[in-house]
């Protein structure tokens, strides 16, 4: 490993951002590292299991940062930053194509590699990792783009509740409201795939 490569990977997302806006791929390529299958998973789900058009955003978000890296203000933190960029092309993509229509068609989603940290909300654990997460799939396509995007931001992204405010662009309370309706729907929708689920 290069002395760059090393040094670039002691430095938190926003110092690499700086690099990236004074004209150092390097950074670039730091970023893509941290945040490709993290962003790749968040589509994923977002986009009805669709493994080509995740592909596809995925590399629509990282053109937007090499393109305009000055967007990025320095004060603000990046991970809140990027998932914002993604929500925000997600929600234009319903807009054009319906999306939520297709989404009960899903795919075979374990073709991803994906980030064992970032794959599974806990309810998953005792149960068939496949069978759930294919359900999983099917009832989230059913929830709104908000309810959907406010639970992979929190249980298989694992972002806070106040970054998660910030890139939905609502408050605290709101985000916090919408997670327990969106929990509780899901938890009665498989319940029936642990038996020590009970319906709240």
């Amino acid at each position: 490993m290069s002395i760059l490569k090393y040094k670039l990977r002691k430095f938190d997302d926003e110092k690499l951002m700086l690099h990236l806006q004074r004209g150092d791929s390097s950074a670039f390529n730091e970023l893509y590292n941290r945040y490709s299958k993290r962003l790749l998973h968040y589509f994923f789900r977002m986009l009805g299991a669709n493994e080509d058009k995740a592909q596809d955003f995925l590399q629509d978000t990282f053109l937007k940062i090499v393109e305009k890296p000055s967007l990025f203000q320095q004060d603000k933190k990046f991970a809140t930053w990027i998932f914002t960029i993604a929500h925000n092309l997600c929600k234009n993509e319903y807009r054009r194509m319906q999306v939520r229509n297709s989404l009960n068609n899903v795919d075979d989603i374990d073709t991803i590699p994906v980030s064992t940290k970032h794959d599974y909300h806990p309810l998953e654990q005792n149960v068939d990792g496949k069978i759930f997460t294919r359900a999983l799939s099917v009832e989230l396509g059913k929830l709104s783009a908000d309810q959907r995007s406010v639970f992979v931001l929190r249980y298989q992204q694992h972002l806070t509740i106040k970054e998660i405010s910030k890139i939905l662009a609502s408050s605290e309370g709101t985000i916090k409201s919408r997670l327990f309706y969106t929990t509780r729907k899901l938890a009665n929708s498989l319940k029936n795939f642990d038996p020590n689920i009970v319906e709240v």
